[in-house]
């Protein structure tokens, strides 16, 4: 991810995370995570392919009915949760489907915290009611991401086939913000909703809540369907200038503004500052270098499906991508394990990459974008991305 806010305006600095280089993951700051000295990764767990909605752009294809499909057991959840715990990850993402209707969160989400993990919940926010959302904080749950694709009903409710779903999340989100449960609004971007993404910072300050995250569409699940509904690569430049203004004119301590699955929205921002003879151009320069702020799939980002089947991120979720299972193997064995070719080859990308990331200077900062929108496009995952705006002339 890309933190628009800490490199405008130089927080997280390369002294301050000095201070965590050498501490184990569970001890660093939510905000330093990616300064620790550590390859462990951020585990995002989809622990049940069941939810209350269909959104168009599910990576996952989350769906209602009866169950959650093949999911891990409560004592093979509780055993891959105990390993990653023995593994001393940063954190453990509750993801979906919608995390909240399996059943048994409570128990796994309280044993997780139990063992010491750092745990954050990613959701849809429809059933986070008052109480819910006190319970999410005793239970021990750090941050609260809700989904939110649009500043208004109509727009979110079309994209999440859901009338009232929007209703419900803005409420999720103050029932969080009144009880001191750090939450924040993701927003995955699209022709259907990208004019109304100053309106939804704006909805954003309104409410007090203390994220912006910015995700650009990544054909994986019902994405692939809709791809056709993604920005062109100028377009995202223009949101992109949107939110870097945006973090110059706000105090950083109301509002954090970031973007994912974008690695060269770094490079872009850096670029932003050097022709603004900027002061931050050159911390910010460190701090993309020191934090290594490039793809992060397969080093420092891993995916678990609710069967345990392990990836590199989230949208990889497809058979050729598959690291291993759960069930067979221990997670942290299959995370070391140097013989295994996807992993090699995710760990290695920036000396597979070809076209026009293979000759940009900034590859080793960048890693070459997302790897999944190159495969989509392309049939290559090695292939340039195709919503990078811009190429970098060999210097």
């Amino acid at each position: 991810m890309i933190r628009i806010t800490q490199l405008v305006h130089g927080k997280g600095t390369v002294s301050e995370a000095l201070k965590y280089r050498k501490k184990p993951p569970h001890q660093v700051p939510s905000r330093l995570l990616a300064f620790a000295e550590t390859h462990r990764p951020v585990v995002f767990w989809n622990i049940t392919n069941k939810c209350n909605l269909a959104c168009a752009h599910c990576y996952i294809n989350a769906e209602s009915g009866p169950d959650g499909g093949d999911e891990l057991s409560v004592e093979e959840a509780k055993a891959f949760i105990a390993d990653l715990a023995d593994m001393r990850i940063p954190l453990l993402m509750f993801t979906g489907g919608e995390p909240l209707v399996r059943k048994d969160f409570w128990e796994l989400a309280d044993y997780a915290t139990a063992k010491g993990l750092k745990t954050a919940l990613s959701t849809n926010g429809t059933l986070i009611t008052k109480e819910v959302a006190a319970r999410l904080k005793a239970i021990g749950i750090e941050y609260v991401g809700v989904s939110l694709d649009g500043a208004n009903a109509e727009t979110h409710d079309a994209i999440r086939n859901q009338p009232g779903s929007f209703k419900k999340a803005v409420q999720a989100l103050k029932n969080c913000v009144e009880i001191g449960l750090t939450s924040g609004i993701r927003v995955t971007i699209t022709r259907d909703n990208y004019r109304e993404i100053a309106s939804l910072i704006d909805l954003s300050l309104a409410i007090e809540v203390p994220r912006f995250c910015v995700y650009w569409l990544v054909p994986s699940g019902r994405g692939k369907e809709i791809y056709e509904r993604q920005l062109e690569p100028h377009e995202t430049s223009h949101i992109f200038d949107l939110l870097c203004q945006r973090a110059k004119d706000v105090d950083p301590g109301k509002i954090e503004l970031l973007t994912v699955d974008a690695p060269q929205d770094g490079i872009y921002l850096l670029n932003k500052l050097r022709e603004e003879d900027s002061q931050g151009y050159e911390d910010a320069l460190k701090l993309l270098q020191f934090t290594g702020d490039s793809c992060s799939a397969g080093d420092r980002v891993a995916n678990v499906d609710p069967a345990g089947n392990v990836y590199p991120c989230q949208f990889a979720q497809l058979e050729e991508f598959k690291i291993g299972n759960v069930r067979e193997r221990k997670f942290s064995e299959l995370w070391i394990d140097s013989e295994n070719p996807v992993l090699a080859a995710f760990r290695e990308k920036t000396n597979l990459l070809k076209g026009k990331c293979a000759s940009c200077v900034y590859k080793e900062l960048c890693g070459g974008g997302c790897r999944i929108r190159a495969y989509a496009q392309y049939g290559d995952i090695w292939a340039e991305d195709p919503l990078c705006p811009f190429v970098m002339d060999a210097e």
